[in-house]
């Protein structure tokens, strides 16, 4: 077998291999979202506190820019008080796991 097929072949294998293993972290991830769906899971919901805003709709999201976002929760970078203290409570693969599941969802 010539080599550019033997690495073709490979490069399949690691796709299908990271597509399965995405598939897995957002199974689990949909497993961790109680939390996120109280206020993210209300189509065009609105919150009062601190101050009126619309909440974002995380399904659909970039999985990388979910996991920044909940990482600057936790590290302060970013301010709201309900979302640092749900950041605080996860760990990074947590964090990577929920992204999974909201970067698949509609």
């Amino acid at each position: 077998m010539k080599t550019s097929a033997v690495l073709s072949v490979v490069g399949l294998a690691l796709t299908l291999s990271t597509a399965h293993a995405a598939d897995m972290r957002a199974q689990i991830g949909q497993k961790k979202i109680s939390m996120c769906i109280g206020c993210h899971g209300i189509p065009g919901y609105r919150t009062a506190f601190p101050e009126v805003y619309s909440v974002p709709k995380l399904g659909g999201q970039h999985a990388a820019y979910i996991v920044a976002a909940l990482k600057a929760y936790k590290s302060g970078e970013r301010d709201h008080a309900d979302m640092r203290s749900i950041a605080n409570s996860l760990s990074d693969r947590d964090m990577e796991e929920i992204a999974a599941y909201y970067a698949k969802a509609k």
